[in-house]
């Protein structure tokens, strides 16, 4: 054991509390990001007697698939009422509070270097479990309980942040729909126009493995629709520089989801925008996306806005194609028609979004920079003397 370090068995115990008499209702999940979210699965027909009660200040977590995804799912309530989780997943609580924090022990495991050590601990299951005996043998620092409360409120000064930028950035997110809305649908005297005349959309690059992680380029897929603020972090890769150059965006360009991504995302036919500062990156989008080629007066802040507009969403989901993964074809896309103002009459509206859409990836970029000082403080906690 490393010096000043301690085990984590020493300070936690299984609590295995079952909903025998359905007194609870609410059932959550875990989120791979550590986080409880909202259960989707079928409980229909299910027992849930033999569900497991959570109650405030107790972790779960899942040690069922570490070796699969390199990362152990793992929460603290922070709820004001007990809650359900499933029986697969351990419930477990500190019994020294006055020598462990409960929050400064979920910052310890909210840690990449955490994830990697529990997955070098996993058995020779094809999902890679964590036993509960290599789970508890985890080491930690475990310094005063001063010294835990000041980390943990440095942390949370940056991740409040982090929280308050997002809320500021999906207000700023609604103010701009809400301004193109109003405008649009007060245009009576506007011209009905097909999207197909005022724009080109062009498919996105089909890639192989073996091309991945060789070049200077980095591929834009999916997550850039799903995720807003991840464009250049864990989800986009280095590809090669071997493709065309028609599959290449620059920033302020639109792109969109040709697909619907699972039946609980449903970003299907959704827009992303390149943020202005990846100017000095070399971006390709993947054959998931499509690109919008913009060939009218109207600035790609409207089009941007145009796209998440309700009739738009509404065209998309009439014109969705397959059962199982929904696809949106070019055609589709094109065939969207709406009324548009005069160009002239609409200079106020392009002033308007481009100062709140510019705003709002100014929030995004505060956002990265935070999140790269939350990992920072995270990485710090292996240099606190656990003496003091």
């Amino acid at each position: 054991m490393r010096s000043g370090y301690k085990k984590l068995g020493d300070f936690i115990k299984p609590v295995k509390v079952k909903n025998k008499e359905l007194k609870y209702s609410k059932l959550l999940g875990i989120n791979i990001d550590k986080y409880f979210m909202p259960s989707v699965a079928n409980v229909v027909g299910t027992n849930m007697a033999r569900y497991k009660i959570i109650c405030p200040g107790q972790f779960a977590c899942n040690r069922m698939h570490v070796g699969r995804d390199y990362r152990i799912p793992i929460a603290l309530s922070r709820e004001v009422d007990p809650f359900i989780i499933s029986p697969a997943y351990d419930v477990f609580e500190i019994t020294k509070p006055n020598e462990l924090d409960a929050e400064y022990l979920m910052m310890w495991f909210s840690r990449k270097e955490f994830d990697r050590n529990a997955w070098y601990y996993t058995d020779a299951d094809v999902r890679g479990g964590l036993p509960w005996d290599a789970f508890c043998n985890l080491e930690l620092p475990v310094p005063s309980m001063a010294k835990q409360r000041e980390v943990v409120a440095e942390y949370n000064s940056v991740v409040n942040r982090i929280k308050l930028n997002e809320q500021i950035s999906q207000k700023l997110e609604e103010t701009a729909q809400e301004v193109f809305n109003e405008y649009f649908n007060q245009s009576n005297n506007g011209k009905l126009i097909r999207l197909g005349d005022i724009i080109q959309i062009r498919g996105g690059f089909s890639y192989h493995s073996r091309n991945l992680a060789k070049g200077s380029s980095y591929l834009l897929g999916m997550g850039c629709i799903s995720f807003k603020s991840r464009f250049l972090d864990e989800g986009m890769r280095l590809y090669s520089d071997e493709h065309p150059e028609r599959h290449r965006v620059n920033p302020l360009d639109i792109v969109i989801a040709t697909r619907q991504q699972s039946k609980n995302m449903p970003i299907l036919g959704y827009p992303a925008m390149i943020p202005p500062d990846l100017n000095k990156e070399k971006l390709i989008v993947a054959s998931n996306l499509y690109r919008v080629i913009n060939k009218s007066e109207w600035s790609n802040y409207v089009l941007y806005q145009l796209f998440r507009s309700p009739e738009y969403l509404e065209h998309i989901k009439l014109n969705t194609k397959g059962t199982t993964v929904g696809m949106i074809t070019k055609d589709a896309l094109e065939d969207f028609c709406i009324k548009f103002p005069s160009v002239e009459s609409g200079n106020q509206l392009q002033s308007e979004l481009k100062s709140i859409i510019n705003l709002i990836f100014i929030k995004r970029k505060e956002i990265k920079s935070l999140i790269i000082i939350k990992d920072t403080l995270l990485s710090k906690m292996t240099k606190v003397d656990p003496k003091k």
